[in-house]
């Protein structure tokens, strides 16, 4: 006998349970190994992990099992036993996503559910009759179905909801708690006795049981090392920078005598010059500092806070270049670069679309980033061997002259 679907559980309240799940597994995370990772990466995993997938029909690939037949015994109007062979007909109809939706009863739902045998990858519908007509099972299966997809779509509303308020509130959650921890370290060093961890601190979690709608999670990711305070560019001074950037490239654009008497190393120089015309140093030295013929870098300790590469446009390569050289670089956790392209042939807008493929292709990449336009495309990458190391990439093409020999 087919089972009784969406009638077992209230899904609403299973929804609160993953949300809250969601919550718990934030506050249970290791506090360095929370502070070290990527605040992107943790948004992303506890979103991923505790989203749910609501089933959805593969109906153009319903079939039907072999015929079979089974015996029925009923009493006859004088109370004999009556034996007949009833033919059964099974129809098998994949689906994907989560099983257990088919037990759980949404926000809105019907006093007459369907009935279907549910397995982890597949729906089974069985009719049982005498003298089948083959219009008349086919109407029959093509009802229940109907029924079935129509209390998916119910449920389908009310996970939507969850997936959006999941989404829309983890990156605060996961701020406050960043947050919450980083006040925490900040007041351990200024009582000013040592602090001692526990031998036991790296695998403590908080023991937090709770029946998920989910049958399994994404992998967590994980940092390299515990957390330690880093150097970083400001977002406010990495935008100023940009900032110079672009206003030095709308004069190059609007120079094209001058310009196209420039090479990459004196090009370079130019904006150097009129990024250190902005900002100051130590001691009031100079923040930014040139390196090889093509590179901008502000360094702290062994490291670099910043890294801009300068280069002209001679096909993909130039872009693959680019991005071995940056990631050559020794970086902090959350280091800014900056990748200059000179265009001085080939239509701009081509140039721009064959640079940003390149650097989505690149096996550090991990994301885009918010600005995307002709003048700007920002992306994030990884350094090398350590995704928890971040690059902030801002990709700024320049349309040059073609340069005069």
């Amino acid at each position: 006998m087919d089972e009784l679907l969406f009638s077992k559980n209230d899904l609403r309240l299973a929804l609160e349970a993953t949300a809250q799940g969601l919550r718990d597994e934030l506050l249970g995370w290791d506090p360095d190994e929370l502070l070290a990772l990527p605040e992107a990466d943790v948004v992303e995993h506890l979103v991923a992990a505790h989203s749910v997938e609501c089933p959805r029909l593969r109906r153009d690939e319903a079939h039907l099992l072999p015929i079979s037949e089974q015996t029925q015994t009923l009493k006859d109007y004088f109370g004999d036993p009556v034996t007949r062979r009833m033919t059964t007909l099974t129809l098998v109809v994949p689906y994907d996503g989560e099983r257990i939706i088919f037990t759980m009863r949404a926000s809105q739902s019907s006093f007459n559910p369907p009935r279907a045998t549910v397995t982890d990858s597949e729906l089974q519908l069985t009719w049982v009759g005498q003298d089948a007509d083959a219009a008349a099972v086919r109407a029959h299966f093509d009802r229940e179905l109907d029924k079935i997809e129509q209390h998916l779509s119910w449920s389908q509303n009310d996970i939507d909801m969850h997936n959006r308020t999941i989404k829309a509130t983890t990156p605060d959650l996961v701020a406050q708690r960043r947050a919450k921890l980083l006040r925490d370290r900040e007041l351990e060093a200024g009582i000013g006795f040592p602090v001692q961890r526990r031998s036991d601190a790296s695998s403590y979690s908080v023991p937090v049981r709770r029946r998920q709608i989910a049958p399994s999670s994404p992998p967590r990711p994980t940092a390299s090392g515990p957390f330690q305070p880093e150097p970083m560019l400001a977002d406010a001074d990495y935008e100023a920078a940009l900032g110079v950037l672009r206003n030095s490239r709308n004069a190059l654009e609007r120079s094209p005598s001058m310009t196209a008497k420039l090479n990459e190393e004196q090009i370079r120089d130019l904006l150097l010059f009129n990024l250190n015309a902005q900002f100051e140093g130590k001691a009031g030295g100079e923040v930014f500092n040139g390196a090889g013929k093509t590179d901008i870098l502000i360094r702290e300790a062994d490291r670099n806070v910043f890294i801009g590469e300068c280069k002209i446009w001679k096909g993909p390569k130039t872009i693959r270049d680019a991005l071995d050289q940056l990631l050559r670089y020794l970086v902090w956790r959350d280091t800014k670069a900056a990748l200059l392209l000179f265009i001085r042939s080939g239509h701009a807008s081509d140039v721009i679309n064959k640079s940003v493929a390149e650097i989505e292709a690149n096996p550090n990449y991990k994301r885009r980033g918010l600005n995307d336009s002709d003048e700007r495309v920002d992306f994030v990458l990884h350094a090398q061997g350590d995704p928890a190391r971040e690059i902030q990439l801002a990709f700024l093409p320049f349309a040059l002259s073609a340069s005069k020999s």
